[in-house]
């Protein structure tokens, strides 16, 4: 059995077991609840709703809610001075379907929802990868020695004067100009 769903303005094909993204919803991890805009349940028997299949409903399960990938957004125009450069992460959530049922007959799945709770698992990922740090030897003598040098002023370095190859094209330019204004008097 199969239920083509409406959540978000968009439509899904679903079945038990099924893991679907949908539009950001306000519920919260973990719950479960059913939906029940349901435009067609199909199988042996299929219906069509009109516009939606009545004693119809969709168990689904929250298993996820976060934001997708950032997606750049940059405009331009040639020739015109004009560019814009802006991101976005769009919200989503994400849904295990547990159960499609019409009129007293439920097709389940046996599978089990999987909770992820992104921020916290964030936070752990953060946590362990300072304390890898801290354990590890020669990471805190790079450390330490990062410290040192932050603490220390850096010294001056005096500027060195022009090179003396530039000295010497400019004194044999002056020459070559006197050497002429000389032999221009003599003729």
């Amino acid at each position: 059995m199969y239920a083509i769903i409406r959540t978000g303005g968009k439509q899904y094909r679903v079945q038990p077991g099924d893991v679907i993204r949908v539009e950001k919803l306000e519920q919260k991890l973990g719950s479960e609840f059913d939906v029940t805009d349901i435009l067609m349940v199909g199988g042996e028997t299929p219906v069509l709703g009109q516009p939606t299949v009545k004693n119809a409903a969709v168990t689904v399960v929250v298993t996820k809610q976060t934001k997708d990938r950032k997606v750049i957004i940059f405009k331009k125009k040639r020739r015109q001075g004009y560019r814009r450069f802006k991101t976005h992460r769009q919200p989503f959530t994400e849904l295990f379907v547990k159960a499609i049922s019409l009129d007293g007959k439920t097709e389940k799945t046996d599978a089990q929802a999987k909770v992820v709770d992104v921020a916290q698992a964030r936070i752990d990922r953060i946590a362990e990868r300072s304390v890898k740090i801290e354990k590890t030897p020669g990471k805190t003598l790079v450390k330490e020695a990062k410290k040192a040098v932050k603490a220390k002023p850096a010294p001056k370095v005096a500027k060195k004067p022009a090179s003396k190859t530039a000295n010497k094209k400019a004194g044999a330019k002056k020459a070559k100009t006197g050497a002429k204004k000389a032999a221009g008097k003599k003729a």
